[in-house]
């Protein structure tokens, strides 16, 4: 005997992501602020030739392009959420474009390293005055960004499980800090070479950045990519699906066990049981459905032959 049932045998929808509307809107305006800002930092830093300045406004170039990602994919993710072609839903925009923004990050660090390098290599006068003033209100623009993106992070679902966060969102919360903190040591290295002379800490603290930004992309790219590889076999609900099979008053071993990931927390999973008396799938989806997170179970029975 061989049967099996989806967790609902009526027709049901694939949209197993509601969005995020508040993190939507406030990207928005984060990118309008983070467009401005750089263009007031690439500017500076050319006319003052401060390393520090001209580095964090490249570095905000690439997170003005990376926010816009992240707006484009939430947009998309809603355009074509009933969209028959995506047979998961469409959440996994939304992480692909984390993971393109985590991309950007690894490149931007890259620039960092090699500009800051070249400029302690070979010194130039700097416009502290000018350079100062301008990593300021780049900071400023920064806080006021993260403040917005932020605030749409705590709200998505309330929850402080990792597995319920927004990948997207989070990838441009990342961008924002990783720009606050080069404008942190942006404004640090100019003020050590206004005050003490020290010409050295704005490339040096532009190295520094570099690494920063480049552990963040790391965790970042680490995350996204285990969701869109379906590389999830290690989640709690994989345990959870196990144990509730092996106190089952049905006796059933599990043959086959697939899980992954359709939206922030969510799950979708293809369970195939050998069974020795007679039993029917949805006696095993009754069980499985205690567990909220899972949104799309398919249970396959085989009997045992002999």
């Amino acid at each position: 005997m061989q049967s099996s049932a989806s967790i609902d045998n009526r027709r049901h929808s694939h949209v197993f992501d509601e969005g995020n509307p508040l993190a939507e809107r406030n990207t928005r305006w984060a990118v309008v602020l983070t467009v401005v800002m750089m263009a007031a930092e690439i500017i500076g830093g050319l006319m003052y030739n401060s390393m520090a300045l001209l580095a964090d406004g490249w570095h905000m170039s690439s997170h003005a392009l990376a926010l816009g990602l992240s707006l484009l994919a939430y947009g998309a993710a809603r355009r074509f959420a009933d969209d028959a072609r995506f047979a998961f839903g469409t959440w996994k925009i939304e992480v692909l474009s984390g993971y393109t923004s985590a991309i950007f990050l690894v490149g931007v660090a890259g620039v960092m390293l090699y500009q800051s390098v070249e400029r302690l290599i070979s010194p130039s006068p700097i416009h502290y005055d000018q350079a100062i003033s301008i990593a300021l209100v780049g900071l400023l623009t920064n806080l006021a960004c993260a403040w917005l993106l932020k605030d749409a992070h705590h709200h998505d679902h309330g929850s402080h499980n990792h597995d319920h966060h927004d990948l997207n969102l989070r990838s441009a919360y990342l961008h924002v800090l990783a720009d606050a903190a080069t404008s942190m040591l942006a404004i640090l290295a100019l003020i050590g070479g206004k005050f003490w002379g020290a010409n050295w800490l704005d490339p040096a603290i532009g190295i520094v950045g570099a690494g920063l930004v480049a552990i963040w992309a790391y965790g970042l790219l680490r995350d996204t990519g285990r969701v869109l590889l379906d590389a999830e076999m290690n989640a709690p609900v994989v345990a959870e699906i196990r144990e509730v099979i092996d106190s089952s008053p049905i006796k059933a071993d599990i043959t086959d066990l697939h899980v992954w990931r359709v939206g922030k927390g969510k799950y979708a999973s293809i369970l195939s049981l050998a069974v020795t008396d007679a039993a029917e799938p949805d006696d095993f989806r009754r069980q499985l459905s205690i567990h909220e997170e899972l949104v799309h179970v398919t249970v396959e029975v085989n009997l045992r032959q002999g």
